[in-house]
């Protein structure tokens, strides 16, 4: 399968590029050739790659900042999406969506069903909530999957700030009243390389094609989640702090934050056959791979 993914330097696109081979080939297109900010005749640009399927994972990321710049936001969030996805429709092939728990308003106490309502409190959210619709208006052929909390070994994410924040003192504050489900980047990859396989092979089905969410499986809340951080950096000689449980009121950012950003993943594994990997046993995998790396920015 010949995968076209547009990004090139963003965590789930990395993991799709390193997850090529054993028959599947992927074809990253980011700027200055792809700006989702300013999309061009994007079937022309993915016509020559002769993709089998296409993934939108280029993506305004910049929770706050996004409150600064709405319009920008909504037009790479929102109308680039879109517009990827007209032109999957156009080249007759299925195209996969990247959305967020950001969709939802967080105030939901159990974990949020791909059927609940929608109702971002933030531009950021509103901006990914206008690239589900959009890519929803302008083809069948899609599968959208919701996830959050996404980390990797590498880039910009909340597990190398903790650990670049632990090389530098011995407490850190951690927000407490938000809960999620972290997210590994390699994992999300592996998912989304077989639901792209599923909607190839499967063009008949329609129960394949529509919202699905994707996270890892269990729970915590993001100072759960810097505890296991720094035990598993402790106990390879790493950097590690004690965590300092705080409120979201004692951290205030320009953008509000979902209280509750769990996600039912049960839909995935019951269409596609996709277990989630526990989120323990995920952020193990990346702690050994930034152990092996022996660099923490």
């Amino acid at each position: 399968m010949r995968l076209l993914v547009t990004g090139r330097a963003g965590q789930v696109v990395t993991a799709l590029a390193e997850r090529a081979g054993d028959g599947l080939e992927v074809i990253a297109l980011g700027r200055p050739e792809l700006d989702l900010a300013a999309p061009d005749d994007l079937a022309s640009l993915f016509a020559p790659h002769r993709p089998d399927a296409i993934v939108n994972a280029a993506a305004y990321t910049a929770v706050d900042q996004a409150e600064k710049e709405p319009d920008l936001a909504l037009a790479v969030n929102g109308a680039g999406a879109g517009a990827v996805a007209l032109a999957a429709r156009t080249l007759g092939v299925p195209v996969v969506q990247i959305s967020t728990d950001y969709v939802f308003d967080g105030t939901k106490p159990v974990p949020y069903v791909e059927t609940d309502p929608v109702g971002p409190v933030g531009a950021y959210g509103r901006s990914k909530l206008a690239g589900e619709q959009a890519v929803a208006a302008a083809t069948d052929d899609h599968a959208i999957l919701r996830t959050a909390w996404v980390y990797a070994a590498e880039g910009k994410n909340f597990v190398r700030t903790m650990l670049r924040l632990a090389s530098g003192r011995d407490e850190v504050a951690v927000v407490a009243d938000q809960r999620g489900c972290p997210s590994y980047a390699p994992d999300l990859a592996e998912a989304i390389v077989r639901v792209a396989e599923g909607l190839v092979a499967h063009p008949e089905r329609r129960d394949l094609r529509g919202v699905f969410h994707m996270s890892g499986a269990g729970e915590t809340d993001w100072a759960g989640f810097a505890t296991e951080i720094f035990a598993l950096s402790k106990a390879h000689g790493g950097p590690a702090a004690a965590v300092r449980r705080i409120t979201t009121a004692d951290y205030p950012t320009p953008a509000r934050r979902p209280a509750n950003s769990r996600l039912d993943c049960a839909k995935l594994r019951a269409v596609y056959g996709i277990p989630m990997p526990d989120w323990r046993e995920a952020l193990t995998r990346c702690m050994a791979r930034i152990e092996a790396s022996g660099t923490v920015d």
